[in-house]
């Protein structure tokens, strides 16, 4: 039988992992579609972009969302034991990693389903980090609990500018700047889950 520590250092090494696949296949896919425009096009366009591009891109969201996923289920699960609000945002977490992986299964091709999983994954995502904020505060790690807090402020910031600047005609831009941060703020969870994990 497996302590849930191993299962909390599985989940934080799969966070370690997830922006290197995701932020890799991004990366390989927009090299390789000269069509591909930073102001005119969303990052979802490379999931119907010709040639293998569109392969790498959906490829990449799904085994990210598969990371995400053991991140939410095995890592942070296990780092809130003790907390029932905690485990809610874990369980809301592993959801929003079905729903990254949706992305990719479901490209814009299949608009409509496009659009629900892509609507699914923001405001569970959104949900997920406020619910954790609250977690964090009740475990009294106050600085913890502040910087997911500012992460999902500066995470939904640019799509707050575009829809009410529109300072770009599509949304490659906001969502590779939100990315960032939500990326950024699990690898700072997994360094923590990972050190804890005792």
């Amino acid at each position: 039988m497996f302590h849930p520590s191993f299962f909390q250092r599985i989940g934080a090494v799969c966070g370690f992992l997830m922006p290197v696949v995701v932020f890799g296949c991004i990366g390989a896919a927009i090299a390789l579609c000269s069509e591909f425009s930073w102001f005119n096009d969303s990052l979802s366009d490379l999931g119907i972009a010709a040639g293998v591009s569109a392969i790498i891109f959906n490829f990449g969201l799904v085994v990210a969302g598969l990371l995400c996923f053991f991140f939410a289920a095995a890592g942070l699960f296990n780092y809130f034991k003790n907390s029932v609000v905690g485990r809610a945002g874990s369980v809301i977490f592993a959801a929003v990693a079905v729903w990254l992986a949706g992305i990719g299964i479901f490209n814009e091709n299949l608009w409509t389903l496009h659009l629900i999983v892509t609507v699914l994954f923001f405001v569970t995502l959104a949900l997920a980090l406020f619910t954790l904020t609250v977690a964090l505060y009740r475990r009294q790690e106050v600085q913890l609990a502040r910087f997911t807090l500012i992460s999902a402020f500066v995470a939904a910031a640019p799509w707050v500018l575009y829809v009410t600047m529109r300072y770009a005609p599509d949304m490659a831009i906001p969502e590779i700047i939100s990315a960032f941060v939500c990326s950024f703020w699990i690898v700072v969870l997994s360094y923590k889950m990972f050190k804890t994990a005792t």
